[in-house]
Parts: structure tokens; sequence; C-alpha cells
């Protein structure tokens, strides 16, 4: 138990701090085989939110320089979870998962490994608040909401810092939403705080190595991450509803 435990927690804590996103998708499959699912989405959830706090750090300046595009991403997604819980209960979301999975595949494959990446540079208010939104809405519905925001902001040509700025902050209202949603839920017990005690300094440890990764990484070079981090989506949706 504690080996796939250590390994989740690192694992997760690395991505997070390399990219700003996809804890759940490296470190959900190590915690479910010693955990029930719940206890697992819980630590995972938790975890995003506290190894988050070190990425946010480091782009602490960005995140201030240009709040007010961070504001146009975070507010439609958070009144977009709300209709994902209910989307939840009207559809299939088996269904709506693959749907997303098979779009997140040919996004990623298709620009993942092109010689020059898609730039997107004009200023586009609109369409940042609905990629919020509908953030909010794919999380809410399927637990995917850093999975759009990521695919567009890999294609707006600023800095790593700038990129991160937005996506990080994003996940992290959203994933201390589902935080505190699920600890008014009694999901939060002995299990979870046991589990806990071990995952929280691997997780902080991990972040840090994937932190300094990030910071070698060329403005290109996180951008085409962000790519391939959603292709990698795309497959551990997939395959978490086929298997």
């Amino acid at each position: 138990m504690f080996t796939f435990l250590a390994l989740g927690a690192a694992a997760g804590g690395f991505i997070n701090g390399l990219s700003g996103t996809g804890t759940a998708l490296f470190a959900l499959g190590f915690y479910l085989v010693v955990l029930p699912p719940t206890t697992a989405v819980a630590i995972v959830a938790f975890m995003s939110v506290l190894v988050g706090i070190q990425g946010l750090w480091i782009v602490r300046a960005s995140i201030f320089a240009r709040r007010d595009r961070l504001v146009r991403f975070i507010l439609p997604g958070l009144c977009g979870v709300p209709l994902g819980l209910i989307l939840l209960n009207m559809i299939d979301s088996g269904t709506l998962r693959l749907g997303i999975a098979v779009f997140l595949i040919v996004y990623g494959g298709y620009f993942g490994f092109r010689a020059a990446l898609p730039a997107f540079s004009r200023r586009t208010p609109v369409v940042d608040g609905m990629v919020g939104f509908l953030g909010g809405v794919f999380g809410g519905a399927a637990g995917v909401s850093g999975a759009l925001p990521a695919m567009w902001l890999s294609i707006r040509p600023w800095t790593k810092s700038e990129t991160r700025a937005v996506l990080q902050p994003f996940n992290m209202t959203m994933l201390t939403t589902t935080v505190t949603l699920l600890f008014f839920r009694g999901a939060y017990d002995q299990t979870a705080l046991q589990a806990l005690v071990l995952t929280i300094p691997c997780g902080l440890i991990a972040a840090q190595v994937g932190i300094a990764v990030f910071r070698r990484l060329s403005d290109a070079g996180f951008r085409r991450l962000l790519i391939l981090l959603t292709l990698a989506m795309g497959v551990g949706v997939l395959v978490s509803e086929l298997v």
C-alpha cells in the first residue's frame, strides 16, 4: 500500500510541478489500486491544491501582472461547474468522457508532433471566458476541468510563466471547489488522513523536481509539453473508460 501511495504522490507531484496540471492523470491509477474511488479522488484533489501552491509561487509576478486575464477564465469556470453537475445527472458520463477523450487525442496527436506549433496571438477575451466556462462544465461532468484550458493555452504565444499563471490558478480553483464538496460529504475520513501523511511529503518533494525542470524549459518547449499532455489526458481517460 505504501509503495503505491508514494509512487502516485511522486508521479502526480512531478507533473504538477512541471506543468501546473495533470496530477490526477498520473496519480489516480496508483491510488485506485489500494484505496476506494472516493478516497482516491479526495486525495488527488487535495494534493493537487497543496502541491500547486509551490507552482503558483514561481509565477506570482505573472499572476499579479495580468489578473484580468486570469479572472476571465476563473469566474466563468466557477459558473460552469454547477451546470456540469446537472449534466452529470442527465447524460451518460461514460459517453461524455469518451467523446472528450477522442477530441483530446485528435488534437494532441495532430499538433503534438508537428514541426511548427500553432500561434493564436489576437486578444480573445470572449473566447477565453467560453473556454473557462466549458472547462468548469467538463470538470463538473467528467472530472477533466484542466483539459480544455490546457489545449487552448497551448496555442497562445505567451511565455511559459504567463501560460502557467492562468492554467494553474484555474485548476486549483476548480479543485478547491471539489475538495470543499468532498469534505462536506465526509470523504476525508481516517483512511484518507493516514494516506495523506505519506503522500504530502512525497508530493511536495517531487513537485520541486518538476519545478526545476520547468525552469529549464523554453517557452515553445512548454507549449509543446501542454499539447502532449492533452494527448496523454485523452489516452488516460479513454483507457479508464474502456478497461
